[in-house]
């Protein structure tokens, strides 16, 4: 139980790393966002170059210089809403960097690249310093020794771990071999039935012999029936075994 609630546990905190990664996407680039980041008049953050690169496309007649415009002034539509940012002299250095945006990123960047912790050993959901060592064999549930002593289980019987999984585990072992063969009795009786059913398609196509009546003579009518009119159900014993 508390293992998967670790395993749900890793899997929400993942899902919150990847959340914030798409926070973090350039809507022009369509990659993390290349400090400095730039905030604009509507909220939305994009790369400086990136920016820069949608203020030249939209004023493609003001000089540059080196790839940036050298221009005061000018206007351009944010990507995301549309909405029209007005720069003042300063062009696209006007903008306001947004530090804190830059900051998640450096975060997120060192979260990304810290090697994973291996797996220890569950721990107790009530105590979390206490592992999980023993098992309740009233509530059927892992539990921890302090759960024992003075926790939910203190009235409960208990037993190691490691005794009840090895228990558990013949169990199951001995249950998927009696299902293996029962599966192959199942199928030996269907492997009868087959030719069972393939006897009687056969016998009943072929054509009856010539002076059947005839050789058949008054009292052995009964006895001299056709051997495949014979049917044996011996594979209805198997069943029963």
């Amino acid at each position: 139980m508390s293992a998967s609630l670790n395993y749900k546990s890793f899997s929400k905190e993942q899902q919150t790393m990847d959340n914030l990664e798409k926070q973090l996407i350039c809507p022009i680039c369509l990659e993390m966002f290349t400090k400095p980041v730039v905030i604009l008049p509507c909220q939305h953050n994009l790369c400086r170059k990136c920016a820069s690169d949608i203020f030249q496309a939209s004023n493609p007649y003001l000089p540059t210089r080196g790839g940036t415009t050298v221009a005061s002034g000018g206007r351009f539509r944010c990507p995301s809403c549309r909405h029209e940012v007005v720069l003042d002299r300063h062009g696209i250095y006007g903008l306001q960097r947004n530090l804190l945006v830059e900051n998640i990123i450096d975060i997120y960047k060192q979260e990304s690249t810290r090697p994973e912790k291996k797996s220890d050993q569950p721990r107790c959901e009530e105590h979390e310093e206490e592992r999980i060592n023993i098992y309740c064999l009233n509530c059927e549930v892992p539990t921890c020794s302090l759960c024992k002593i003075f926790g939910a289980h203190k009235d409960c019987q208990v037993a190691p771990l490691t005794h009840v999984f090895q228990r558990q585990k013949s169990e199951l072992s001995d249950g998927i071999a009696v299902l293996v063969g029962s599966n192959d009795r199942v199928q030996g009786v269907i492997s009868q039935l087959e030719d069972t059913c393939k006897t009687i398609e056969i016998g009943f196509e072929e054509p009856p012999l010539q002076g059947q009546a005839a050789a058949s003579g008054s009292g052995n009518g009964a006895d001299s029936e056709p051997a495949r009119h014979v049917f044996s159900f011996s594979w209805l014993n198997s069943l029963n075994e």
